[in-house]
C-alpha cells in the first residue's frame, strides 16, 4: 500500500505543478491582464490555460482517489509539497529568483511534512505496542 501512496502523491504533485506552471505561462502569453473583451479573447485562445485546467482536473481526481485510501492528515500535508515543487520549477525553467524568505518557507514546509510523516509512523508503532501488551 505504501507504493500506492508514493505513486499517487507523485502523480498528484505532477498534476498540481503542471497546472500552476500552465497558469503562469498562460498569464505570460496573454499579458497584460485587463477586464476587457480583447483580453478575454486572448485568454480563450490560450492553450496553456486549457492545459492548466486539465492539470487541476487530474489533480482533483488523483487527490479524491488518494483520500479514499490514505489517512487524511498525511495526504493533506503531502499535497502541500506542490508549493515547493512549483517554486523549484519556476526557478529552473522560468527564470524566477528566490529570496531568503522563500527558501526558509520552503524548508519549513518540507520539515513540517517530514515531522508529520515521522509522527504518523511513531503513532502507528505506539498503537501496535499497546495492542501487543494488552
Amino acid at each position: 500500500m505504501r507504493k500506492f501512496y508514493l505513486f499517487g502523491f507523485l502523480i498528484l504533485l505532477a498534476f498540481d505543478t503542471f497546472a500552476q506552471v500552465g497558469f503562469k505561462l498562460g498569464a505570460m502569453h496573454t499579458a497584460p491582464a485587463a477586464l476587457n473583451l480583447s483580453w478575454f479573447q486572448r485568454l480563450s485562445c490560450e492553450s496553456w490555460i486549457y492545459a492548466a485546467v486539465a492539470g487541476y482536473l487530474g489533480s482533483f481526481v488523483t487527490y479524491m482517489t488518494l483520500l479514499k485510501h490514505a489517512p487524511i492528515g498525511p495526504a493533506f500535508a503531502a499535497s502541500h509539497l506542490e508549493v515547493v515543487l512549483v517554486l523549484i520549477v519556476s526557478v529552473l525553467f522560468l527564470g524566477e529568483t528566490l529570496s531568503i524568505i522563500q527558501i526558509i518557507g520552503s524548508l519549513l514546509i518540507v520539515g513540517g511534512i517530514a515531522l508529520l510523516a515521522v509522527g504518523k509512523d511513531g503513532a502507528k508503532e505506539e498503537a501496535h505496542s499497546l495492542v501487543d501488551t494488552a
